[in-house]
């Protein structure tokens, strides 16, 4: 099982309309994210915009393919887009960068 840790910034004056939205993610999209191969995913939020997200996954590239492949990810990736910064043109989950991870405690 591959663990994988990302960075994103959401900008500072949407950080509360962000956590609200996750409050009630689209029950399409959380299937979605189970079938695609996306386990023990969490999002964690800090007040000034850092977001920290963790997901352990068989393989990191075909389960983010697998969501790329569906229509309820390109409606939520085009919903959430203006909450980031620094996307460069890209949707949320296409700017994912994982971490090195450089322990863990097993």
């Amino acid at each position: 099982m591959q663990r994988v840790c990302f960075l994103l910034k959401v900008r500072s004056e949407r950080v509360a309309e962000y956590r609200d939205r996750h409050q009630d993610v689209w029950a399409d999209m959380r299937a979605a994210l189970f079938e695609a191969g996306w386990h023990n995913y969490s999002l964690f939020l800090r007040e000034d915009g850092l977001l920290v997200g963790y997901l352990e996954t068989d393989d990191f590239e075909a389960a983010r393919a697998a969501m790329e492949a569906t229509e309820v990810n390109a409606r939520w990736q085009a919903e959430m887009a203006e909450f980031f910064e620094e996307l460069e043109g890209q949707a949320p989950d296409a700017a994912m960068r994982p971490l090195t991870e450089v322990f863990h405690l097993a």
